[in-house]
């Protein structure tokens, strides 16, 4: 694979990501649309973001194995051209909650390779040294569509409709499918005598104390920032579209920043453990600020969600952190099952905390117990790991 095609065909994988990271976050700016044309509730819309962060998971295993057997080229071309331009038009049609549900479920089945083809193509054709750096770059580059999904998105709702943006992305998503199946070129087969499992990842004790921070450091920013921030804001301040879009684009560009801050971060400070550790213990503290004063002020919530945003950004330096541990052929599944692990729980805690925001007494206790529940996981998370060995290759 010469320098060139495979940095033309990386390109292609990011911008799909790119895609990705506004599927997952645009229902946090939709809402009120949705809300008013479709009548779904706020319990609606987590379930609908739930089921894109599930489905996404559930092809962890399956995008895995492909990766390693197929390759990235073809896994990632089909799995996008029929999930995420078909779930985008079935959303354009939607006129039902199961409708919005079903469609986010097609779009989660074909994001769900995008970020994975990229990470598997670094591991196979880079130094480990420099998979945390490439890692956080993707990531980064590919933020740019949380930002897409804010107030970029705001202003498309008004100009084209929430219908027509969406007819738009579905066609956007079939011509980026094209370039990867164009573009994109497959790493040489790792020639061994066993094929290998999940079943050999999971073996690995070093990843058991690495998986549980793997679940949960994602978990905050990936909720609030994809659905919870607009309910919140329109909730407790009475904010519309536009200024939604104000306060996710700001949390958005933290998250760019954290991304790219973490990449390089392991090689100057010589861990990856204590990096991760300490970055999410600051969440921690954003988030129990928000627990105890969730009503303190447009400006105290948005910088604490800014916050979240930033030091939140540590998964691609976990997922170096666990990739440190794994053999050249088992790679694709090894990296695919940590991001089960992220996503997964990313998406059991959408549907969770959607059904603890119906049962509260007031908006209020609402998002004081969303936010209660985020702190508490990601301390527990941060327990287990602080007994993890640490590598930084």
């Amino acid at each position: 694979m010469n320098g060139v095609g495979m940095k033309v065909g990386i390109a292609s994988l990011v911008l799909a990501y790119v895609l990705s990271q506004f599927y997952r976050a645009f229902l946090a700016v939709m809402s009120p649309v949705l809300t008013s044309d479709l009548g779904l509730s706020p319990a609606d819309l987590a379930d609908a973001s739930g089921i894109w962060f599930l489905a996404f998971a559930a092809m962890q295993i399956p995008v895995g194995v492909a990766l390693d057997r197929v390759g990235p080229r073809w896994t990632a071309a089909v799995l996008f051209g029929i999930g995420a331009a078909g779930g985008a038009a079935l959303f354009a049609v939607a006129s039902t909650g199961f409708e919005v549900k079903l469609a986010m479920a097609l779009i989660g089945v074909g994001c769900s390779p995008v970020l994975m083809a990229s990470y598997y193509i670094f591991a196979r054709q880079f130094s480990a040294q420099v998979f945390g750096t490439l890692a956080g770059l993707v990531i980064g580059v590919g933020s740019l569509g949380n930002i897409a999904s804010s107030l970029p998105l705001a202003l498309a709702l008004e100009a084209f409709g929430w219908r027509g943006a969406l007819w738009m992305l579905a066609a956007l998503s079939f011509a980026v499918s094209v370039a990867i199946a164009a573009l994109v070129r497959d790493p040489a087969r790792v020639e061994m005598t066993q094929r290998g499992s999940v079943l050999d990842i999971l073996r690995i004790r070093a990843l058991w104390l690495i998986l549980p921070v793997m679940a949960v450091n994602y978990l905050p920013s990936g909720a609030l920032r994809g659905l919870w921030i607009g309910p919140y804001m329109t909730d407790i301040y009475g904010m519309e579209a536009a200024g939604i879009g104000r306060v996710t684009l700001a949390m958005g560009l933290g998250m760019v920043l954290g991304n790219l801050a973490y990449g390089p971060l392991d090689r100057v400070l010589g861990t990856r453990k204590w990096l991760v550790f300490c970055g999410n213990a600051v969440v921690a503290v954003a988030l129990l600020a928000l627990w105890a004063m969730p009503v303190q002020g447009v400006v105290f919530a948005g910088a604490m969600l800014v916050t979240v945003g930033i030091f939140g950004a540590s998964f691609p330096m976990v997922m170096a952190h666990g990739r440190a541990f794994f053999p050249p052929h088992l790679v694709g599944r090894g990296v695919t099952l940590m991001n089960l692990f992220g996503i997964g729980a990313t998406g059991l805690a959408q549907v969770y905390t959607g059904h603890l925001k119906a049962g509260a007494a007031s908006a209020e206790a609402g998002y004081v117990a969303i936010f209660g529940f985020f702190a508490v996981v990601v301390i527990l998370g941060l327990v287990v790991y602080a007994f993890a060995e640490d590598r930084t290759d």
